[in-house]
């Protein structure tokens, strides 16, 4: 009798249009090329695409239960972009996040945080208060951690100007190529979150 092969390890990316791939062909997007990634170093891995373009904090917050679907053994979120562009009370985004991880906690599930840095649009107070929600939590919920899911593009050439080679033509949503750098430096955090699965 001939044994059932195994199951690839599913991990759930919980998230908005980063997540997503929004103006991306599928196999250019974040969670394809985190998973062709994965792959190429040996893991048996299926990173199952939970982002939705234009959603907040508050939103993965009510798809939470949908998306830790039973064969789901971790989770990237990465949440919080559209509430910093809107504007929303950081206290309230807090909340939201706080709250999704409370419930992947209440599920034994491990997660990998994906912090967003905001811009000074809104002041200094306000970029002080949202830029704390994600390593607060992080810490509180002893969760992995990766500060800014655009900090790898500083990384390659601090000069801030030159974000733009990374970036599709709305200067929000990073290209192919800067998928692939976001990619190379999150993979290894990724490969830690495996580690986490029990």
């Amino acid at each position: 009798m001939l044994a059932a092969p195994a199951q690839a390890t599913t991990i759930a990316a919980l998230g908005d249009s980063l997540t997503a791939g929004l103006g991306l062909p599928p196999e250019q997007g974040f969670t394809a090329q985190l998973q062709d990634w994965l792959q190429a170093k040996g893991q048996d891995v299926t990173i199952a695409n939970a982002g939705v373009s234009g959603d907040t904090s508050a939103g993965a917050l009510a798809r939470l239960d949908w998306t830790l679907a039973p064969d789901v053994k971790a989770l990237i979120l990465n949440i919080g972009a559209n509430d910093m562009l809107r504007g929303q009370d950081p206290a309230q985004t807090r909340t939201n996040i706080d709250a999704i991880l409370k419930g992947a906690a209440a599920h034994h599930i491990p997660v990998l945080l994906v912090g967003i840095r905001s811009s000074l649009n809104y002041g200094p107070e306000y970029k002080t208060q949202f830029d704390a929600i994600y390593p607060d939590l992080s810490r509180q919920y002893q969760t992995l951690f990766f500060p800014d899911y655009f900090g790898p593009f500083l990384a390659v050439n601090p000069d801030p100007a030159a974000m733009g080679q990374f970036l599709q033509d709305d200067h929000l949503h990073p290209n192919a190529k800067g998928v692939a750098v976001i990619v190379e430096a999150i993979g290894p955090q990724v490969l830690d979150l495996l580690k986490e699965i029990r």
